[in-house]
């Protein structure tokens, strides 16, 4: 069959449709680039929040509309299967991607599957087409240990289940070997990994770096609370130069009675601690963070922590979702805020950032980047060692070349250089 896939959500989400691309492809089967050039339309959905969710279902309706064959994979079926939307259609949970070919195929036949088993399915090692030739995707676990009071996503993901570290070793090897640039290492929360296998994300590490080759490994996102448990050996990793000099730690508000409603498990003292250290051992490191603005019972006091936080930090990635109650959430029983004030803060920290984030410190600076994205306007997109977004105007480049550059102008959001 000729096969559109649709992926909404996170790293995790995209790695997860390269395997189903692969093994649907290794099966004989065609991906195409468009819904009107296929015959059946694959969404992996996400459920984190709930706008690509509504996306997700509108695109779903429109398919419907044109009579082609739908499967639904991902989060959204995994966490909601008795969604009356779904009826009708055949569903793939996020533990059974290694059976995406018997779902296409039996949806193909006129038949309606369910396969939303919890078993701890063999994720790695198996065929997958890489959307960005130059980056390789290893998820190291499913699930997580958070009962984060605003999260849906761990009703379809479940709890913490960490892959084998030879099954790890073994994809990372063979993608160096296979010549990419950039290794990313994901998971909902990468600074649990290990804590049920006896095993830890520092020990992890220390065995994947020690693959010679051209490479570059960016960590995904770990909560402050583990970063806070190997802290030391967190710089020291981060210090490797095989690793980007990039953190991503959501802190979610800058206030501890927030932070408690959210069932977080750390402190705002926490993180800073890890971003004073971080940034005394790597003073370019960059630092990726998250915010939630107007979760039930954010006073101004509350938000106005956030905002100096931020404005103490200068965190130059900021990630900012306005509250949104999802499904099935203790949150989602709580007292909102009204619509109008969540906007308003909202706004309120994109114009902060806009004012404190200017980027001025990178102006001049050389170094290499990894061309990794095609940019507008006939550039491409580097990251250099912090992984910072760096445009390059030049002609003859390509996906997964490596050049020196020098910075000439500065962005809030990125940098510009010219070949040196």
């Amino acid at each position: 069959m000729e096969i559109f896939i649709r992926t909404f959500g996170c790293t995790l989400n995209q790695s997860d449709s390269e395997v189903m691309s692969g093994l649907l492809v290794k099966a004989g089967h065609k991906l195409v680039g468009s819904v009107e050039d296929a015959e059946l339309v694959l969404f992996n959905t996400c459920t984190v929040k709930d706008n690509p969710e509504k996306r997700f279902f509108s695109e779903l309706e429109r398919a419907r509309s044109t009579g082609k064959k739908v499967v639904v994979a991902g989060c959204v079926p995994q966490a909601e299967p008795g969604n009356e939307l779904l009826k009708g259609f055949s569903v793939v949970g996020v533990r059974n991607l290694d059976r995406i070919v018997e779902a296409v195929e039996a949806t193909a036949k006129g038949r309606i599957v369910r396969m939303l088993d919890t078993r701890n399915n063999p994720r790695l090692n198996l065929p997958k087409i890489r959307k960005n030739p130059a980056v390789e995707i290893i998820p190291l676990s499913s699930g997580c240990l958070g009962e984060c009071s605003y999260c849906k996503t761990r009703f379809a993901r479940g709890e913490l289940f960490s892959y084998d570290v030879c099954a790890i070793k073994k994809q990372f090897a063979e993608a160096i070997k296979e010549g990419v640039k950039e290794v990313w290492l994901t998971s909902q929360d990468t600074g649990a990994y290990g804590k049920d296998i006896g095993k830890s994300l520092p020990e992890l590490l220390d065995e994947l770096l020690m693959a010679k080759g051209d490479y570059k490994v960016r960590l995904g996102m770990l909560n402050p609370n583990h970063a806070l448990e190997f802290l030391d050996d967190y710089v020291r990793i981060l210090k490797h130069p095989n690793m980007f000099k990039f953190a991503h730690l959501p802190v979610q508000s800058g206030s501890d009675r927030i932070l408690k409603l959210m069932n977080r498990k750390y402190a705002v003292k926490d993180f800073t601690k890890i971003v004073k250290k971080l940034r005394k051992e790597i003073p370019l490191v960059t630092i990726a963070t998250d915010i939630i603005c107007g979760f039930p019972g954010e006073t101004e006091e509350d938000f106005e922590k956030t905002c100096k936080l931020l404005e103490e930090f200068r965190i130059p990635v900021l990630n900012i979702t306005k509250f949104c109650p999802r499904p099935g959430t203790p949150a989602a029983r709580m007292k909102r805020l009204s619509t109008r004030i969540v906007k308003a803060r909202t706004k309120m920290v994109v114009e902060l950032q806009k004012k404190i984030i200017n980027n001025k410190e990178w102006l001049g600076w050389q170094g290499e980047v990894i061309v990794d994205e095609i940019g507008k306007n006939n550039s491409f997109v580097g990251r250099n060692e912090y992984y910072k977004p760096v445009v390059v105007k030049a002609a003859g480049l390509k996906i997964g070349d490596v050049l020196k550059v020098r910075v000439i102008r500065v962005m809030q959001h990125y940098l510009e250089a010219l070949p040196v």
